[in-house]
């Protein structure tokens, strides 16, 4: 898996906080600006600790619940849509 793709399929290096606030989830294992402080994100959670999977793409449930409940406000619906697409294309090349 490229070094920058996180677990979920995102690619950290696009992210307007990476470099800045955060460097990445496979850095930080998981424990991203936005996870709750010292916790890792619940889909880096799952799929590391709690799987032992290398990526979501391991798993035969991406995407998951887990993915609609960790979702970015700040996408709309369609917006959502074509990220999850995208992520899930992602971790099929990985």
């Amino acid at each position: 898996m490229r070094e920058n793709v996180s677990v979920c399929g995102t690619d950290c290096s696009v992210c307007y906080c990476f470099g800045k606030m955060c460097n990445g989830c496979n850095s930080c294992e998981g424990k991203v600006f936005h996870a709750p402080e010292g916790k890792a994100c619940p889909i880096y959670d799952c799929v590391r600790n709690g799987k032992c999977m290398q990526n979501c793409g391991e798993c035969g449930d991406v995407p998951c619940k887990i993915w609609f409940d960790t979702r970015d406000p700040k996408f709309s619906d369609e917006e959502f849509s074509e990220n999850v697409i995208m992520r899930v294309q992602t971790l099929k090349r990985e």
